[in-house]
């Protein structure tokens, strides 16, 4: 029997479990969807557990030695893994139940080739590590950041670790925001994608070290390779010690966001 994983990129693994999780998401859209409680005002659907299944039963078969962190089922694979793929199966669940087409299918290499799919636009945002490009009816075309939209996603979801000195709403009644920006709310890994793709100007969000977080690793490493500005709230890097997340088009978007946070 050929193997259909023989000789792929880990890109096109990733690219391939996403397509897999979306195609699964797309499929469940509309139905009335059980829930599984995870606490604090936090849930999953089933659509959530079956699309993670779906991208596992490709990383499995492409990738056996490798590890997994999964937003629903945790580690999984050997403990010991030289390397581990990021997976969140639904990003924008809150949007899903609801019946918003708002949501995204993540898949990382930690600090590796990475995919975000759009289930519903049928686009896959992908990078290799070095080059970020949209695939769209079997197509790629070079992803190209800009500032020109001036829309900016700032993420209001809790917790808020940096209040009070920072606080997402507030940025958005700052003077010097409303003069230059327009808010959008978008908490998926789309609004980055976005952002990679020169359809939004900037994304903000509060937190701590992101950049290993199955909601946000893909979405850093295309924004990066795209090359966009990338830091924390505070100007710093995104990482170990790092506060939130500032992904910006260009440098002036980024370094005016900047000096808004911090009140200057």
């Amino acid at each position: 029997m050929t193997d259909p994983y023989a000789g792929l990129a880990d890109v096109e693994v990733a690219v391939t479990a996403a397509r897999a999780g979306a195609d699964v998401v797309r499929e469940l859209y509309g139905r009335r969807l059980d829930r599984v409680d995870k606490g604090g005002g936090d849930f999953a659907t089933v659509a959530d557990l079956a699309a993670e299944r779906r991208i596992l039963d490709v990383l499995r078969a492409a990738r056996p030695d490798d590890g997994v962190l999964g937003e629903e089922g945790g580690r999984q694979g050997g403990a010991d893994a030289a390397r581990q793929w990021l997976v969140d199966p639904l990003c924008g669940t809150l949007n899903y139940a609801a019946g918003s087409m708002l949501v995204a299918v993540n898949v990382a290499l930690r600090e590796g080739p990475a995919a975000v799919a759009d289930p519903f636009n049928r686009e896959i945002f992908h990078t290799d590590g070095t080059t970020a490009r949209l695939r769209q009816d079997g197509v790629d075309s070079p992803l190209t950041p800009a500032p020109d939209t001036r829309l900016v996603d700032v993420n209001l979801d809790p917790p808020f670790p940096s209040a009070p000195a920072f606080r997402a709403v507030d940025l958005l009644a700052h003077p010097r925001f409303v003069e230059r920006f327009r808010p959008r709310v978008v908490s998926t890994t789309l609004a980055l994608a976005w952002v990679a793709a020169g359809r939004r100007a900037a994304y903000v969000t509060d937190g701590g070290d992101l950049s290993g977080s199955v909601h946000f690793a893909a979405g850093i490493a295309l924004c990066r390779a795209a090359g966009c500005v990338v830091s924390g709230i505070d100007g710093g890097p995104v990482g170990p010690a790092g506060r939130g997340l500032v992904a910006a088009a260009d440098a002036e978007t980024h370094e005016l966001l900047l000096s808004i946070i911090s009140r200057d």
